[in-house]
C-alpha cells in the first residue's frame, strides 16, 4: 500500500510513534489487526513496471529469439540473467544459493548466475546469485532490463521501436 509518512514522535517511555497517511481504503486491515502485535515494513515506494514495458520486453524477446532460432523462455531468462536486478531479502542482503556441483539450479528457478566453485570437504558446489522475476520489478529495474534487451536486439539489427513509435512514425509520413 502507498502513503506517506507524516511525522514523527517519542514518547516518555522512549519509544517512538509515527503518523501515516496512506492512499487506499485501510480500515478492514485495522479492524483486524489493531488489538495485537504486527509486522511493519516501510521502505521506498517505487513505481511498479507499467504493462506497457512488460508487452515490448516480451516483444523484443520474441524477435530476438526468431531471429537466432532459440526458445522465447531461453531468450527471456538469458535477458533477465544478463541486465536483471539482484534479488535482496526483507533487509536488503542479496539472495544466493550454494548447490552440488551436481545440480542444475534451473530446474527450481530459472535466474540465477553462477559467480563461484567451492570445494568443501572434497565436494564441489557452486554458488549462485539469484535475481528478481520480471513480475517483481519496479518501473527502474524494467528500464535497464529492457535497455539490455534493446541493445541485444540491435546488436543482431532487428528493429527495436516500440508499436507505438512505429504508429506514430506511419502517422507523420502518411501526413508529408
Amino acid at each position: 500500500m502507498k502513503g506517506t509518512l507524516v511525522d514523527m514522535s517519542i514518547g516518555l517511555n522512549g519509544r517512538q510513534r509515527i503518523t501515516i497517511e496512506l492512499v487506499g481504503n485501510f480500515r478492514e486491515e485495522y479492524e483486524r489487526l489493531k488489538d495485537g502485535e504486527v509486522n511493519i515494513e516501510i521502505k521506498k515506494y517505487r513505481k511498479r513496471r507499467s504493462l506497457n514495458a512488460n508487452s515490448y520486453f516480451h516483444l523484443l524477446v520474441t524477435k530476438i529469439a526468431e531471429h537466432q532460432g532459440l526458445g522465447i523462455d531461453e531468450v527471456k531468462t538469458n535477458m533477465v540473467i544478463d541486465y536483471g536486478t539482484v534479488a535482496r531479502d526483507g533487509e536488503g542482503m542479496k539472495v544466493g544459493i550454494k548447490l552440488p556441483a551436481s545440480v542444475n539450479p534451473s530446474i527450481f528457478y530459472p535466474y540465477v548466475r553462477r559467480f563461484d566453485t567451492r570445494i568443501e570437504d572434497g565436494k564441489e558446489f557452486h554458488c549462485y546469485i539469484v535475481l528478481k522475476q520480471t513480475s517483481l520489478m519496479d518501473s527502474a529495474e524494467m528500464a535497464r532490463l529492457i535497455d539490455g534487451t534493446i541493445r541485444e536486439a540491435q546488436a543482431l539489427g532487428i528493429e527495436t521501436d516500440t508499436p507505438e513509435q512505429l504508429a506514430r512514425y506511419q502517422q507523420e509520413w502518411g501526413q508529408q
